[in-house]
């Protein structure tokens, strides 16, 4: 069920177990892929882990509105990012969440799709939990899925939204994002990253060679992270308080 496409009473006759509600980012993602990559995903990992929820656990959760602007300071040299600091971030959400517990849907999930937003995330969630508002986890999609590198804007975030929404892709940019990406994230030196802003180690915003992959790739990533999710979704939904 989704909240945004309803109705107040649809909400009030739902019965739903918990809620799910999906975070992203609006920041760059190379010249070739769109500045909503993160909030994309965590958008449709949400909505298909939710029915797959429904599907194999006969259970019902309703997915929130998306907060499409997170914790991405790093990438502000780059045009079209956008930001906020993480207090607002974690008040926003946690706000967020306390109004779902006003109606009842005291379990939430945060489906979450950039890396930005970890720290604040489990912070929120941890928040709400301890001061006795209601239960909720952060899940982020690309830690529960097989891929050896995520990187930024590279193989597997450029396959999924070719997957997802393949117009949004400039394939023909690929090859400009790739001479001017980095191969890892970040400037280490003993366990230590000297870069604090993106632009400091990638030319091109990209870490990693989004040439690679394909809209099978994203296939078997929304899958896997929905199938991931569904199971988490029971989890919580049958957690003791």
């Amino acid at each position: 069920m989704n909240l945004p496409e309803s109705t107040w009473t649809d909400v009030r006759d739902a019965d739903a177990d918990l809620a799910v509600l999906p975070v992203g980012s609006t920041e760059q993602h190379g010249p070739h892929a769109p500045l909503g990559v993160d909030f994309m995903t965590a958008e449709a990992v949400a909505e298909a882990g939710a029915d797959r929820y429904a599907d194999e656990y006969d259970g019902r959760a309703l997915v929130g509105p998306t907060i499409p602007v997170g914790v991405a300071e790093e990438h502000r040299a780059f045009d079209g990012t956008l930001w906020v600091g993480e207090d607002t971030f974690r008040a926003y959400v946690r706000e967020t969440m306390e109004s779902l517990a006003h109606h009842g849907l005291d379990r939430v999930v945060v489906v979450n799709g950039h890396g930005g937003n970890v720290d604040a995330l489990r912070e929120a969630c941890g928040r709400f939990t301890r001061d006795g508002d209601g239960y909720a986890v952060p899940y982020t999609w690309f830690d529960a899925v097989a891929v050896e590198e995520l990187g930024h804007a590279g193989p597997a975030e450029t396959s999924f939204v070719r997957h997802l929404r393949p117009e949004l892709v400039h394939e023909d940019r690929t090859e400009a994002a790739a001479d001017g990406a980095a191969e890892t994230w970040g400037e280490w030196l003993h366990g230590t990253n000297l870069a604090y802003d993106s632009a400091e180690f990638t030319d091109s915003g990209v870490v990693g060679d989004p040439r690679d992959g394909d809209a099978a790739l994203g296939e078997e990533l929304l899958e896997e992270s929905a199938a991931a999710l569904a199971e988490l979704l029971d989890a919580v939904a049958r957690r003791s308080p």
